[in-house]
């Protein structure tokens, strides 16, 4: 999987590059992709999420991971671009607090939240979720444990 990189913000999130491209990786094993699969992330602070969550989502506050997925659950086109993925480097830094993990395991877990929503999963019903969760999880084993 190609993951391309971008920076909105002075945040030092570059040390996640090699993290990211090794849940890049146990996806393809895992999920069983293609390895020509791409998918970018942009990190970026609340107020710049806040505005796409407005402008594109209707939801005006700002969040923890956008992801804007190429298939959106309607007609299949054929290519390897996943989507584009947007980090609030700030919840990710607080919610790691709040939830007594490292900010590794919070960014870790955001990367692969928003990658498997590139990939068609969902947690809109319980059952959805549950599989996520638990896709998720097998993703950061190893990886990005929780503590």
């Amino acid at each position: 999987m190609e993951i391309t990189f971008y920076y909105r913000t002075n945040f030092p999130a570059k040390k996640y590059e090699s993290i990211y491209r090794k849940i890049g990786k146990k996806a393809e094993a895992v999920l069983q992709l293609d390895e020509k699969k791409e998918i970018s992330v942009t990190f970026v602070r609340s107020r710049t999420i806040h505005r796409i969550n407005r402008d594109y989502r209707g939801i005006d506050r700002p969040t923890d991971v956008i992801s804007f997925a190429i298939q959106d659950g309607g007609e299949e086109i054929e290519t390897h671009d996943l989507g584009d993925l947007f980090i609030n480097v700030d919840y990710a830094v607080r919610q790691a607090k709040e939830y007594g993990h490292s900010e590794k395991r919070e960014f870790c877990f955001l990367f692969a939240h928003g990658l498997l929503h590139c990939l068609g999963y969902d947690h809109r019903n319980p059952k959805e979720e549950k599989k996520m969760i638990a896709l998720q999880n097998q993703l950061l084993e190893g990886i990005a444990d929780r503590k």
